[in-house]
C-alpha cells in the first residue's frame, strides 16, 4: 500500500452502478451540463420510478454521487437509449464506453434484442463510440435538434442488434 492509499487520496477506478431517487438532482445537473434541453431533477425522478427504464450511473472511486449516465426505456424486447451523459470533469477518458458497455450488458440480461438511439450528426465522438459499439446507422431525422444559437441539426437514428457481437 502506498501513502496516497494510506491517507484515502488514491485515485480509485471508474465504476458503473446503479442510481437511486437520491441522485435526481445530480443526475439534471449532468443533463444540463450536455443538451440545450435539460431534464428536470422531477423528470429524472419520474424515470426512476418507471419499471420500464433503465439508468446505470458512473462513479469515480467511493463519491457515492454519479458523474455520468445512461438511460434507456424498454419496451417487449426493444429498447431506446434516451440519454447519456457525463460531467465535464471526467469527458474524453473513455469513460462512456465503460458506462455504455455496462449498460448494454444489463439490457442483454433484461432480455432485449435490439437498442436504439438517435444523436446529432455533429457529434463526432459519440457516433465514432457507438460504432465502436456495433451501432450502425438505420436513419436519419433532418433538423430535428435545436441548437442554442437557433440553428437546427439533424439527428443520425442508430440501432445494434444485441445477438451481433460488439467490436
Amino acid at each position: 500500500m502506498n501513502w496516497l492509499d494510506r491517507l484515502g487520496l488514491a485515485r480509485r477506478p471508474a465504476r458503473v452502478g446503479p442510481v437511486h431517487h437520491g441522485h435526481a438532482d445530480r443526475l439534471s445537473e449532468i443533463h444540463a451540463a450536455a443538451f440545450a434541453r435539460p431534464w428536470s431533477a422531477n423528470e429524472f425522478e419520474a424515470f426512476l420510478s418507471d419499471r420500464s427504464v433503465q439508468i446505470d450511473g458512473l462513479y469515480d472511486g467511493r463519491d457515492p454521487q454519479p458523474l455520468g449516465f445512461a438511460v434507456s426505456r424498454h419496451a417487449a424486447d426493444e429498447a431506446e437509449i434516451l440519454s447519456v451523459a457525463l460531467a465535464r470533469s471526467v469527458r474524453g477518458r473513455g469513460h462512456s464506453r465503460l458506462l455504455l458497455a455496462y449498460h448494454l450488458q444489463a439490457l442483454a440480461h433484461a432480455g432485449i434484442a435490439r437498442v436504439h438511439l438517435e444523436v446529432e450528426e455533429g457529434n463526432v465522438p459519440a457516433l465514432a463510440l457507438y460504432r465502436r459499439l456495433g451501432f450502425v446507422q438505420s436513419g436519419r431525422r433532418p433538423g430535428y435538434y435545436a441548437r442554442p444559437d437557433g440553428t437546427r441539426a439533424s439527428a443520425i437514428s442508430m440501432t445494434r442488434i444485441m445477438s451481433d457481437p460488439a467490436p
